[in-house]
Parts: structure tokens; sequence; C-alpha cells
């Protein structure tokens, strides 16, 4: 016992010693003079989540306003939706930036005196306080300081051709080799002595490796350049433990790994090389030289072209941020396998988790003072709120507080409630969320009785309609592999077909949250619906439903709760013969599930009435939680809360009971809550000990059949 009481002591004392470490070393970083970390990526790096260092050369000196801003901005958003986050590294002011925000990004773009700085240039330029963009060289320096160990550029400097008379050397290789940072490019620029390069990297000792399906060394614009590389990886794994048996060794050299350009976008090596000869000729002609002949050259060869190798020099770039923030990930669940004492199989190397499909908004809600609400103008007393919904970001956030943590796809602007958005949602996986230039964040208004009912609603929903198949498809593994998929109404239809095609053809999970009764149709004017599994609609949905589908309908809804049931029943009949579930969300009245039963207890999670053979249907309705009219402050998130308090009881395979009571736990702490998902909603105060530890009023059971 002993024994083992030490060893466990060992590897938690190495684990802390490991967080520490990272911290000490951000913190440092952080506190330098010369340096400051954006919040975002200086809390990623404390909790060891995959960092990409981005260059800023390419943005202040490689491309021309507006496309600068543009590739940057698309760069750092391909970073994001692949699993890691951005750091684009920058100096303003005299001060080294590690991660840029928007309004930083457009000042370099658009500054046409900024410094080209590499590492012979950060005293002066600090020390004046100067702005500039870093070259790779200046980059892997910031990025070794503040711990990053991989980096994202287009491609490298080099030996200049005739570099073996004027000595014209890129700083890049030096650095390559006294720098411990894998750098991620396409090679090097053609306009450069590829031969001679890769033989004085050699002598710098770096390792060199082609990434891909080729061994063939690039030449940025072309995938062929008639070199091999030394060493070859074939996947994001292979060079994460490269780059992981780099650092591990203590080496004060870096890593590049060299990863073709898309073939479809290269263009034609022949047709580059006549340009590269002709600008060389004009740049000899001109007495261009030093750091100034490389944008010349790329600028002439692009007016040669016509354009063409700046199509190249754009595909490679979000080519290479591909590629370099899956080996971020990886290198990432490697160092943390790594530190537990362990190293995972290539087929867990990422956990399955549910994912979220849905619309973000920005609620502003106006509570009135008063039971009655006057209109024609007048102005009515009462207080207003600004929180953040949307019935996706909801569901993801009650499971987020619930331990499970969906990653969540949704779309919002680049505006003024963006970064209001990310920071609430800090707990959240929002990696992989759409922020689109130009687009204005989904905001809504409710005006709601002092009693906490909808009195009326205002939207500016369009940017949900970004959310589309295309967007959805990048992430068709984390489908695959999800236990169960939520989406909502607010997604477009050609999306909520596509989700159900996937589902019908590999059997995924999914439940369809309505929204609202305007959009509760959307998989129902198709057979979409019938690969759906669970659907969470109230009454005025259901009802919605059952029109689109031509059943026929009650006269008018009824208010009396043996009424209410008696109808939900009769509308959730005919879905239950594709459908696993119907869960019927009932305001004051609790809940209503209807669905296979066995021995009297609906089959609620997945696989369950698969593996048994189901008797009949049922019906079993659960009372709300009572609370006081004084107590409920909001009721925008309840029917959202309530769901996923029973999906993350589904995932934990409890029994049905115990996941719709745990629905209702999660429903009535929101409805005291001003904002739409409790910040008091966690592991503890929604769970099974919670459920047992309470008395809960009888259930009712009816036969459907």
């Amino acid at each position: 016992m002993q024994k083992v009481i030490r060893e466990m002591t060992c590897r938690l004392g190495r684990h802390m010693s490991s967080v520490a470490s990272r911290t000490i070393q951000v913190r440092r970083c952080l506190h330098g003079a010369y340096f400051r970390i954006q919040p975002s990526i200086q809390e990623a790096l404390m909790e060891g989540r995959p960092v990409v260092a981005l260059e800023s050369t390419i943005i202040t000196h490689g491309m021309t306003y507006p496309q600068n801003l543009s590739m940057a901005r698309e760069v750092e958003e391909i970073v994001t939706t692949n699993g890691a986050v951005p750091a684009t590294v920058g100096i303003l002011r005299g001060r080294i930036h590690i991660g840029l925000t928007d309004e930083e990004l457009q000042f370099l773009a658009g500054s046409k005196n900024v410094v080209k700085v590499s590492r012979r240039d950060l005293p002066y330029v600090l020390s004046q306080g100067l702005s500039g963009g870093t070259t790779v060289s200046g980059t892997m320096i910031a990025a070794h300081k503040a711990g990053i160990p991989v980096f994202v550029t287009g491609g490298i400097g080099g030996v200049h051709r005739g570099g073996e008379n004027t000595l014209d050397v890129s700083a890049d290789l030096t650095e390559l080799g006294r720098t411990p940072v894998a750098v991620v490019s396409a090679g090097v620029k053609s306009i450069l002595d590829i031969g001679r390069t890769l033989e004085y990297l050699e002598t710098q000792g770096v390792c060199v490796a082609a990434f891909g399906e080729s061994r063939e060394f690039p030449a940025f614009f072309s995938c062929q350049s008639g070199f091999r590389a030394p060493y070859h990886v074939h996947n994001e794994e292979e060079a994460a433990e490269l780059i992981a048996s780099t650092l591990g060794l203590g080496l004060s050299s870096g890593v590049l790994i060299a990863v073709p350009c898309p073939q479809e976008q290269a263009a034609s090596g022949q047709v580059i090389e006549e340009a590269i000869q002709q600008a060389l000729k004009e740049a000899r002609s001109k007495g261009i030289t030093g750091k100034e002949l490389t944008p010349f050259l790329l600028q002439k060869i692009n007016e040669l072209t016509d354009g063409k190798s700046l199509d190249s020099n754009i595909a490679l770039i979000q080519n290479n941020a591909r590629v370099g923030s899956c080996i971020a990930v990886a290198l990432s669940k490697l160092q943390k396998a790594t530190r537990k004492g362990r190293l995972p199989r290539r087929e867990d190397m990422t956990p399955p988790q549910p994912v979220v499909i849905g619309g973000i908004n920005v609620d502003f809600i106006a509570k009135a003072q008063n039971s009655v609400i006057l209109v024609g103008g007048q102005t009515n007393a009462g207080r207003v709120r600004r929180s953040f919904g949307g019935v996706g970001r909801n569901l993801a956030d009650c499971l987020s507080r619930l331990g499970l943590t969906p990653l969540f796809l949704s779309a919002m602007g680049k505006d003024e409630h963006s970064e209001s958005i990310l920071h609430y949602c800090h707990h959240m996986d929002m990696r992989a969320v759409l922020q689109l230039e130009g687009k204005s964040t989904a905001t809504y208004c409710a005006v709601i009785t002092s009693a906490g009912e909808l009195s009326v609603g205002l939207g500016d929903m369009d940017i949900h309609q970004e959310i589309t198949e295309q967007y959805v498809s990048k992430f068709k593994e984390n489908l695959f592999q999800a236990p169960l998929v939520c989406i909502d109404g607010n997604v477009p239809l050609s999306t909520i077909q596509y989700v159900c095609q996937l589902a019908r053809e590999h059997q995924l999970a999914v439940c369809y949250e309505p929204t609202d009764e305007k959009k509760a149709s959307k998989p129902f004017l198709s057979d979409s619906w019938k690969s759906l599994t669970y659907i969470s609609p109230n009454l005025q949905e259901l009802r919605a439903i059952n029109q689109t589908l031509g059943n026929p309908l009650p006269a008018e809804l009824p208010s009396r709760l043996e009424d209410v049931v008696k109808t939900a029943m009769t509308l959730a009949q005919p879905l239950l013969t594709q459908l696993r579930c119907v869960v019927v969300t009932l305001g004051t009245h609790g809940v209503l599930l209807c669905g296979k039963s066995m021995g009297g207890s609906i089959l609620l999670c997945p696989g369950a009435h698969e593996q048994t053979a189901a008797t009949s249907l049922c019906a079993a309705h659960y009372p709300a939680i009572h609370i006081s009219k004084e107590e409920i402050v909001n009721v925008s998130g309840a029917g959202d809360s309530l769901m996923a308090g029973i999906i993350a009881g589904m995932l934990a395979n409890h029994d049905t009971d115990t996941c719709v009571r745990m629905g209702l736990l999660a429903a009535s702490l929101s409805l005291r809550s001003y904002e739409p998902i409790s910040p008091e909603i966690n592991t503890c105060s929604v769970s099974l000990e919670q459920v047992n530890g309470r008395s809960w009023p009888e259930v009712k059971i009816w036969e459907m059949d």
C-alpha cells in the first residue's frame, strides 16, 4: 500500500511540476518588459492546450491591403476550426505581441511604414518603440519564449541563388539551428537555391521531413523541387512524434516540416522558374539586395504569372495552417498522454464528444414591473438585461456545465458582441464556431410579463443561415464518433437534411430541438425526420409538426392537465413509428415522455430498445418542481436546461426516471436565473445524488396502443 501511495504521489508531483513549469514560463514571458500575451492564449498555454504561432511579415510585407488582412483572418479561422488556438505574432509600439486582436491585425495590415523584423532587428525595433511584422526568425524566438512548440508559415528563407559568392543566407536557417520550435512550411521559396539550403540546414543540425505521401521536398509554389527531403512523415501523428522526440531530447535545434502546396493550386514549375529568372535579372539591374529582395521578387513573380503565384501562395498558407494546427493538436494529446504515463492508441487520440449544432443569440430581456403591459407606444416600468442565448448555445452551455463539453457548431459576426460571447462562453468548446467579417451576431429582444411569460419577441437571426452543410461537413468525423448529435431549428433546412442523411447512413443518434412553432417542422418537410432519434417540442410545436405531416389536429389546444396529456399523446403517436422518444415540454405542468416501453418504463437511452424487445407504447408524465411566480426570473432557457439534463443522464447511462429528474433540476435552477442557463448548474447541483436525495411526485403512466 505504501508503495502504491508513493507511486501515486510521485506521478501527481510530476504532473503538478509540469503544470507549474508551463505556468511559470508563460508568466515570465507575460510579465517581461518586451512581451504581451493575449489572455486567451495565456490561458491555453497554462492549460496545455494546442497553440499555433503565426508570423506577421506576410501581413506587413507579403501581400497588399486588404488581401493581407482577409488572408490573416482566414488563416486564424482555419487554425481555430482544426482545434488549436491561433497566436499571430507582431510588434506594436516596441512590444512583442503574442496573439493579436482584430484591431491590431488591421493596424499591421494597413500600415505602410512598419519594419520587417528578424533576430538582428529585435533590439533596435523594441528600443525605439517601433511596430513591425516578424519574420520566421523573429516569430520563432517569440514562440519559444512563450512555450509554443509549433509555428506555421508560408515558406522559410534560405540560401539565395549565388549565395556561395554573396553569402546571402537567411537568418531563418540559423534560427532553426538554435531555437527548438517546429516550423510547418511549404518548403523554401523557389526563388532560392534549394539544394544549398538543404545542405545548410544539415550543417545547422535541423531535422527536415516532408509531410504527406511523397518524400519530394516542396518548392513553395510548386510540389516538385527536384530534391528529396532527408526524412518523411505521413500524417500529423507521425509529425507530432517527431517533434516530441526533438523536444524530449532537449536539442537546441528546430524541426522543419515541409508540406507541399495542394496539387490543384500548385503553379507550373516551368512558368514559375521563368518568372524567377526574369525577376532576378531585374533585381540585379536595380541593385536590390538583402531583406528587400524577397518582397520584390515575390511581387514581380506575381505580376509575371498574372496572379497565379499569389493564388498558390494563399492556397499553400491555408493548407499549412490546416496541417500545422492538426499537428499541434496531435502533439498536445501526445504530451498529455506522456505526462499521464501512457501513450495513446491512434484510434483514441480524439475522445468522442457530443456535438451541438445551433444558434447563438445575444438576448435583451425586458421584464415588466407590472402584471399588465401597456401597449400603444407607452413606456412600461421594468428591468432590461443582456444575456447570451440561442437554443444551440443554451444546450451546449448546460451540457458543458454538466461535464460533457460538446463540440459546438454555430456562427456569429465579428462585431461588438462576439468578444463578449467568447468571454462568457469560455467554459464551452467554441473552437469550431464561425466568426464572420461583415456579418451581425444574432440578437433577440424579448418582453416578458412580471410573471415571466413571454409577451413579444423580436430577432435578427440572419447569420444562422451561415451554419451551412459545407461548414458542418468539415466535422463529419466528429459527428460519426459522437454519442449524440443535437441540432436546433435555427439551422438551415439543407443542413438539417444533411445531418439526417448522415444519421440514416451511419446510425447516428440525433436529437432535434424545434426552437419555436414556425421552425419546428423543418425536418418534417421531407422524410428526413425519420432519421431522428428524439425530438423535444412543446404542445404548439408538436401540433405544427403534425399539421405539416397532414395528420388530424385538435380544434384548439387545451389548458387542463388531463386534456393536455391526452392531446400530446394523440399528436406524438404517429411520430413514434420512427422516433425513439418524443419529449413534450409542458411548462408548469412538467414534461411528458412518449415512447417505446418495457415494464412500464420508457426506453430512453441510446441502444436500449434495440437490445430489448419493447412490448408497447407508453406515455409518462413527470410533474415540474414547484416554483412560486415570485421566484421565476427568466423562462427562456428552462426547456433547453431540461433537455440538457435529460441528455446528460442518458449519456451517463442512468435510468429514465433519473434522466428526467436531472432535467427537471436543471430547469428549476434556470427559471430562477437571469441567465438562460443558470451558472449554478454543475455536476453537483444536477446529479444522481441530488435526484436520490429529493422526494418526487408520482409518475403517471398511460398505455398509448
